[in-house]
């Protein structure tokens, strides 16, 4: 198997991997895109019109909400969240750390302070026993993140926003469809945030981003506020945004939610036959490889394997030599950033943040990504250590930290 491994990867590694293809995903559905966007065209409803409606129902009954209120974009998603809580200066909201930037920012454009929490070494998400140490009598909600795919301990983190009287909003921008106990993400917080970027497992052809919650009121406050606080026409009850997704990004996601459920089997049988891989080239126990939680659905945003001892920047520098795309999310928790360092974490605060972010490399995991492809990945990676024996003596606690 091992032979026949090196030489199927020897035949392929001149050609390849790109990271993200959008281009084969596009070419499987461009006659039903050109129709929907030609309707939208035909029908002058450009902004707010019945596309958008239908997007926003389709959304809801996907993940499991009542409600949905589409707009610009996931950072929005989270702001009008926010906003929809009344966060106001002065609030305290618990992010964790290793995380996109966008999950604070909204929070520091409130004039609030986020509170930078540490990650789970196996998940990557927000760890729920270091977010129930820092409550305080400021805290005003929390902002779990549904990192790579796969859904935070949503249980644990609804006890603790009961116990102190918070408000929950998912960050779920790269986890739609994923579950915790068969439910889905965006459905178990006060408010769910998605986004819609082209890079997402149902990503448009721009920006864009929905907000989802299970309660009226404030569905009501999120229909306000991303009009400007508008309602009806040129009268406005409160001060919102102007944060509205066009009909044109609504057809084109109405087009792909269709198949999400078939590019999301794909992803997962991508995932797990890396694992396979990664297995048959003797790497499993040298590198940290991502798991899939007890009871979660995982559909997998990104691949994304741990390069402990030091060596994760030499390995990626080998693979883009040979043309083989991946990705580091995310080089600095977000308390390193220049922009957060008055808030006074020092680096190593938050070790699992700290640790994750000098140690992760996000491989190709697209759902028209091929077999072949896959061995190229692995076996530009297994070239890399072959290469520098000195690599197979990773500690073996950092190789099993995935």
């Amino acid at each position: 198997m091992k032979g026949n491994f090196n030489n199927q990867t020897a035949e392929n590694e001149n050609k390849g991997v790109a990271l993200l293809d959008l281009k084969r995903q596009y070419e499987t559905i461009k006659d039903e895109l050109t129709d929907a966007l030609k309707k939208v065209s035909d029908s002058g409803a450009f902004v707010l019109g019945p596309e958008v409606k239908t997007l926003e129902q389709n959304i809801a009954q996907y993940s499991q909400s009542e409600h949905a209120i589409a707009c610009a974009s996931g950072s929005d998603a989270i702001l009008l969240a926010l906003m929809a809580a009344e966060i106001s200066p002065g609030d305290e909201v618990l992010v964790p750390s290793f995380t996109f930037f966008a999950t604070a920012s909204a929070v520091s454009r409130l004039g609030a302070k986020p509170v930078f929490v540490d990650i789970d070494r196996d998940s990557f998400n927000m760890n729920p026993a270091d977010a129930a140490g820092k409550v305080t009598l400021r805290t005003k909600a929390m902002i779990p993140v549904h990192l790579f795919g796969q859904m935070a301990d949503m249980n644990r983190f609804n006890s603790i926003a009961r116990l102190h009287g918070l408000t929950v909003i998912e960050d779920a921008a790269q986890a739609i469809g994923a579950e915790l106990d068969g439910q889905r993400a965006g459905s178990w917080g006060d408010m769910g945030a998605f986004s819609f970027y082209p890079t997402k497992n149902l990503g448009g052809a721009g920006d864009g981003g929905l907000v989802t919650t299970r309660n009226a009121g404030l569905a009501k406050r999120l229909s306000l506020l991303h009009v400007h606080g508008m309602e009806p026409r040129y009268y406005h009850s409160i001060i919102g945004i102007n944060s509205r997704l066009d009909s044109f990004q609504a057809a084109v996601l109405n087009v792909k939610l269709k198949y999400l459920e078939g590019w999301t089997m794909m992803r997962i049988q991508n995932a797990n036959r890396y694992t396979e891989l990664f297995a048959e080239a003797g790497l499993d126990q040298i590198i940290g490889l991502p798991k899939t939680l007890p009871n979660r659905r995982h559909v997998w945003n990104q691949y994304t394997i741990r390069i402990p001892g030091g060596f994760r920047d030499e390995l990626r520098k080998s693979l883009q030599e040979k043309k083989i795309g991946s990705e580091i999310y995310y080089p600095l928790g977000l308390h390193e950033q220049e922009c957060y360092r008055s808030l006074g974490y020092a680096a190593e605060s938050l070790p699992e943040t700290y640790r994750a972010s000098r140690e992760v490399l996000a491989l190709p995991i697209f759902p028209e990504l091929t077999e072949t492809e896959q061995r190229t990945v692995t076996g530009g990676i297994k070239a890399f250590i072959d290469a520098n024996p000195m690599r197979r003596t990773f500690p073996a606690a950092s190789a099993k930290a995935a």
